[in-house]
């Protein structure tokens, strides 16, 4: 089997399994006890600070562990905009932070809060400009992933971070996707992450706030982690995660450049391997280990599901995925197609051979889902009335998108095909193919039921 999900949870890495196992032995005691098994447990955890700033380029001081990267973010957030509320009540965010920051932004809203939203060009990167417009004289904190976690697309953390720093207002970087290979560049304030993301174990997080930053914790404190992580420490866990992350630091400038070339191998192939396909994100600016791509006429959890069976773990942004059934809000930022989307994020030491793999199993199984759900093998021919109707009400993705493939060779260059759905990926994926096939998306309009998509066809 080979796992290429790195993005969501790396695989342990030896040294953290090593450290784990070790400090299980030395750090299970009280570290706020004198006497000798709490001063053991207290050195391995002041140890792991001193380590963990040093690979983020912070004072150790400015460092507190939490139980995830999802806490850490929570914390980070609410105790921010806590120490600033005589600023004012306005925070801002980019259109494609991670679910955590969103839902602290929720949060905020909910208890009366402002959130600005930076929108994203169509690689998911933020202009530093738009920050620097979304600033206002109440905005009490600003949030951005240093790179996404679908698309791979890295932010220009060191550019908006100058022009908060420069409006007085402090910047909180996710920094999740790129601790583990190098540290975060720019006059930031706070920086969160998550252990599991580079190797160390699951429940171990990380917040670091400046000194000089206003901060109130928010909810019951005690006296450990300088009040803004209650509750006892998980020593072996924080030995495991600093261990790992200091090991993954030492391989990664020689490993970014192998899996560079494995992810630009498929960035360059896939779309000459399989028709109809949008590779997304940033084609330079970009993580070393991910890629991502849209299929046209594909179930995304269906193809999931085929290549699996394969032996290929792979994740996907994509709407058919997901239990909520609407589209990725970082691929709906992006305006790209969100149907059949796949992400491929390789681990540190992956083989080339099970990228090839991958690359010789992938057209078939693409095949195999479009066929099974009707896809159009070549666009129709022929004249027909200036305008057809296609019902797509109660059909998921991709289904609406196949019918209008189908009838849209039907209408006279000029004419309009209106398709129902009732589908939120629709108000993304129709324009999106409109894009890719050279049609115009005129708009949508309300219906009775659902919306009407327009769509002219040019050719």
């Amino acid at each position: 089997m080979s796992y290429f999900d790195a993005a969501s949870a790396a695989p342990l890495h030896p040294v953290a399994r090593q450290a784990l196992t070790a400090s299980l032995d030395e750090g299970w005691a009280d570290p706020a006890r004198l006497y000798r098994e709490g001063r053991r447990a207290r050195m391995l955890l002041d140890a792991a600070r001193e380590a963990a700033a040093e690979a983020v380029g912070c004072r150790a001081d400015e460092v507190v562990f939490t139980s995830s990267g999802t806490r850490a973010v929570h914390v980070g957030v609410a105790g921010a905009l806590a120490g600033r509320r005589r600023v004012g009540r306005h925070l801002i965010v980019s259109a494609v932070e991670h679910s955590s920051v969103l839902h602290s932004a929720e949060v905020f809203e909910a208890e009366g809060g402002t959130v600005g939203r930076v929108p994203v060009n169509r690689a998911g990167a933020v202009d530093p400009s738009s920050f620097a417009a979304a600033l206002r004289p109440d905005t009490a904190l600003t949030c951005l992933q240093s790179a996404n976690h679908e698309v791979g697309t890295v932010q220009p953390v060191a550019e908006v971070a100058e022009v908060c720093r420069a409006a007085g207002v402090p910047l909180l970087v996710d920094a999740a996707q790129t601790l583990g290979w190098e540290p975060v560049g720019g006059d930031w304030s706070l920086l969160t992450a998550s252990a599991h993301k580079w190797g160390g174990p699951s429940g171990v997080g990380l917040l670091v706030v400046r000194k000089g930053v206003r901060f109130a914790a928010q909810g019951p404190v005690d006296e450990r982690e300088s009040g803004r992580a209650p509750g006892f420490e998980n020593i072996p866990g924080i030995v495991a995660a600093v261990a790992s992350l200091r090991a993954v630091r030492a391989e990664a400038a020689q490993e970014a450049v192998r899996l560079r070339e494995l992810t630009e191998r498929i960035r360059a192939r896939v779309p000459e391997l399989v028709p109809d396909v949008e590779v997304v994100g940033d084609a330079e600016r970009r993580l070393p280990g991910i890629v991502t791509f849209s299929c046209l006429y594909v179930d995304g959890e269906a193809l999931l599901h085929e290549l699996d069976r394969a032996g290929f773990s792979v994740s996907s942004g994509s709407s058919c995925t997901s239990s909520t059934l609407t589209p990725s809000h970082v691929l709906k930022a992006m305006g790209v197609l969100s149907e059949g989307n796949v992400r491929v994020s390789l681990p540190p030491g992956t083989a080339e051979a099970d990228v090839e793999r991958f690359l010789e199993v992938l057209p078939g199984a693409v095949a195999g889902v479009r066929e099974k759900l009707g896809a159009p093998a070549a666009p129709a021919t022929g004249t027909g009335p200036g305008e057809l109707l296609v019902d797509s009400l109660g059909k998921r993705c991709p289904i609406p998108v196949i019918e209008l493939a189908k009838v849209i060779g039907q209408v006279p260059v000029d004419g309009i095909v209106r398709v129902l759905s009732d589908d939120e990926a629709a108000r993304l994926d129709i324009p999106a193919w409109c894009e890719m096939r050279g049609q115009q998306y005129i708009g949508e309009e309300p219906a009775e039921a659902g919306t009407a998509y327009l769509v002219r066809r040019v050719s």
